[in-house]
């Protein structure tokens, strides 16, 4: 079993096609256990549920923003371990800054290659084979 498969991933996006892309690219890197949400407050929702070892979260959603997100994550002691990956499609270097300050591992600019998710993936969990 690899390491991808062993990784629940969580997506959170308002966007329904951008959730779909990323699951489908997700899962042809080899992820089988991958949950979506369409805001960070249906997001916490399933983390407190059950946490998830990576979320991949935009910046700009409704109700609850990906920054205000990462914070809720970061701030839950059952939560706070999950590697944050941003995805943005914005080039705003001060939204940036912030998600580092507040925890997040990596960036992933939007629109992404498969190989440009996996680089993201692989720089926060190791080689996923």
């Amino acid at each position: 079993m690899s390491i991808a498969e062993k990784i629940k991933v969580l997506i959170v996006d308002d966007q329904v096609t951008s959730r779909l892309l990323l699951s489908d690219a997700l899962t042809q890197l080899g992820f089988k256990q991958i949950t979506s949400a369409g805001d960070g407050e249906q997001g916490m929702k399933i983390m407190a549920e059950q946490p998830h070892h990576l979320v991949i979260s935009d910046f700009n959603m409704p109700k609850m923003d990906g920054i205000g997100f990462l914070q809720a994550v970061r701030t839950n002691p059952n939560t706070k371990k999950a590697a944050f990956i941003i995805l943005t499609a914005q080039g705003d270097r001060a939204l940036v800054q912030k998600a580092a300050q507040l925890g997040a591992n990596n960036v992933l600019a939007k629109p992404f290659t498969i190989e440009k998710m996996k680089a993201a993936i692989e720089a926060v969990f190791g080689a996923l084979k």
